[in-house]
């Protein structure tokens, strides 16, 4: 049987049990990133809270489906794959490029009369009505490979490896494309709380632009800066976890 857009099999994983009322926290990668980025933080958060993380087409299990890349139909397909689950009180938590599929995500969750998400975390990333000129998916390969050194996400050995780096590159293109041809509706504003989190030494994303996030909801925005740039969550995980543990069990049972 061939399975359908919106099945949430081919869009979910799920690492780790969790308690039966436990929040569920939707994760989303970065440009060129996989489920598997999230494997970490579900160990960190399990049984507490149940950690989903989504899979794009185009890479790991799903390399052979073609890549999505316009970021509005990305976020219907995610949100297709979401309202097909089992409904449950859900944060959502977005890296990057996935801070902003997050966002489309939560509008699309209110604009079918779900649930509002509990909190959504915006990660590494401007507000989404703050654009820069930025053009890395019309770049030669080589110019990609600079510039995901220059942001540290990937892992040195891989962008040394010319095979790994061919399988990667496609997907990294095309997610590049997804967000940087992306327009946000000035209308479309949520009613969920935001938390964002920020590298401090982040080179594409500054403090006033993660700072606007405030203008795309009604609900309280809090701004989390910490040390390092854009993949600043890796080397400050203990302290990403504790915020999230507090966020999703403490401040969501109070």
């Amino acid at each position: 049987m061939t399975s359908s857009p919106a099945d949430p099999a081919r869009w979910l994983r799920r690492f780790h049990p969790a308690a039966e009322d436990a929040v569920r926290l939707v994760c989303l990668p970065h440009a060129g990133g996989s489920a598997s980025f999230f494997f970490p933080m579900s160990r960190a958060l399990a049984p507490h809270v149940q950690v989903l993380a989504v899979q794009y087409p185009g890479r790991q299990d799903r390399r052979r489906e073609e890549h999505v890349a316009d970021l509005h139909q990305l976020a219907d397909q995610v949100f297709g794959a979401l309202a097909a689950a089992p409904q449950q009180p859900t944060a959502l938590f977005g890296h990057s490029l996935g801070a902003v599929v997050a966002y489309e995500v939560a509008l699309r969750m209110r604009d079918a009369g779900l649930p509002d998400p509990v909190r959504l975390f915006a990660s590494a990333r401007r507000a989404p009505s703050r654009y820069r000129d930025e053009r890395v998916h019309r770049l030669g390969d080589a110019e990609i490979i600079d510039e995901l050194r220059r942001l540290s996400g990937t892992h040195a050995a891989t962008l040394a490896d010319p095979e790994l780096i061919q399988l990667i590159l496609p997907a990294v293109r095309s997610d590049y494309q997804a967000i940087e041809t992306y327009r946000h509706r000035p209308d479309a504003v949520l009613d969920c709380p935001v938390t964002v989190l920020t590298g401090a030494d982040d080179p594409v994303v500054s403090a006033a632009e993660a700072d606007d996030w405030r203008r795309h909801t009604t609900g309280e925005v809090e701004v989390r800066t910490f040390t390092g740039g854009h993949f600043f969550l890796v080397d400050h995980a203990p302290a990403v976890i504790e915020l999230l543990t507090w966020s999703l069990t403490t401040r969501v049972a109070g």
